[in-house]
């Protein structure tokens, strides 16, 4: 089990793990060994999360959900399997953990007389501003 808050935990059975060949620098080491790790988590059909937290995650995914529902995620910052699996882990629960946050609803205010009054008296002395650029008469 993979804990994730206190009332949310996934099944390590609903991650898949692949081992990828990482691109970029690292010599032969690079083109030998599969060290990039690719992490699988379908959202779409997860028994482990709520509906409201599935949708703030499926919005929060962007582009690393595919078109089926599956979060996509790469890791090969590291150089061992280990280090870029963890890293993985680590960066899903994170995102989960940012998705089981509730957006705190906004509360729609009116402007003061106060504000309004001073807006627009910089507006009039902003056109005065400009009045006063006209063409220069001889």
């Amino acid at each position: 089990m993979i804990r994730i808050t206190s009332q949310l935990a996934l099944d390590e059975n609903e991650i898949e793990l692949q081992f990828i060949r990482a691109s970029g620098p690292g010599g032969q080491n690079v083109n030998k060994v599969s060290t990039a790790v690719q992490l699988r988590f379908d959202v779409a059909r997860s028994p482990s999360l709520p509906e409201d937290v599935r949708a703030r995650l499926m919005k929060l995914a962007g582009n690393r959900l595919t078109n089926e529902g599956e979060l996509l995620i790469e890791a090969k910052r590291h150089r061992t399997q280990e280090r870029n699996r963890q890293d993985a882990i680590t960066r899903l629960v994170e995102l989960i953990r940012h998705a089981t946050e509730k957006p705190k609803p906004r509360i729609a205010t009116k402007p003061t007389k106060a504000s309004k009054k001073r807006r627009l008296d910089a507006k009039s002395r902003r056109g005065e501003t400009k009045r006063g650029r006209g063409s220069v008469s001889e």
